[in-house]
């Protein structure tokens, strides 16, 4: 079995682009891509798809504001608690002062780090028409990427890869004075 060094194929959603290649015999003059371009990725679930997680979608239902502050903990890195951001949620639901915009703004903070598309329509109207599809929805793409969400931010993989680069450099005992 030979390859061909023309493979065209497309590298798996989320990952680098290739460098270009120059046609055969050729220089190549343009430059690479940086590294941090990526083909865009899918949402891992649909908007409706809120009964393929029950617990999730149950949770969202009667306690929205439980799933908007993992969501919102997350997505801020551990910057503001999930006990913060669901208070604000549902003081926001209790004045009936448009809980949908505070939400909708981490949808789009969420997208943007993901490079998920504006489906099906822009994030507000999602969010206006369809709070507890969209957030079951964000719910599910946060724990399809590794989360686990009743821990929050800092029990995430991703936190734990920057608390270990981050960690001071161990000293063995007899290396101390």
């Amino acid at each position: 079995m030979t390859t061909d060094s023309s493979d065209h194929s497309k590298p798996a959603v989320g990952q680098p682009l290739p460098p270009p290649q120059a046609p055969y015999g050729q220089a190549s003059h343009v430059a690479a891509p940086p590294q941090n371009m990526m083909y865009p990725s899918q949402w891992s679930s649909g908007l409706c798809d809120c009964t393929s997680d029950i617990s999730t979608c149950c949770l969202t239902w009667w306690c929205p504001c439980v799933t908007f502050g993992r969501i919102a903990e997350i997505v801020d890195r551990g910057a503001t608690s999930c006990p913060v951001h669901g208070a604000i949620y549902a003081i926001l639901i209790a004045l009936a002062v448009f809980p949908w915009l505070y939400s909708c703004m981490y949808r789009t903070r969420m997208r943007r780090r993901y490079m998920l598309p504006a489906e099906p329509c822009h994030d507000c109207l999602l969010h206006y028409f369809c709070e507890q599809c969209a957030l079951c929805q964000e719910y599910r793409e946060l724990k399809h990427r590794g989360f686990y969400m009743s821990i929050g931010w800092h029990g995430s993989p991703e936190s734990q890869q920057q608390l270990a680069v981050m960690a001071p450099p161990f000293a063995p005992a007899e290396m101390k004075r």
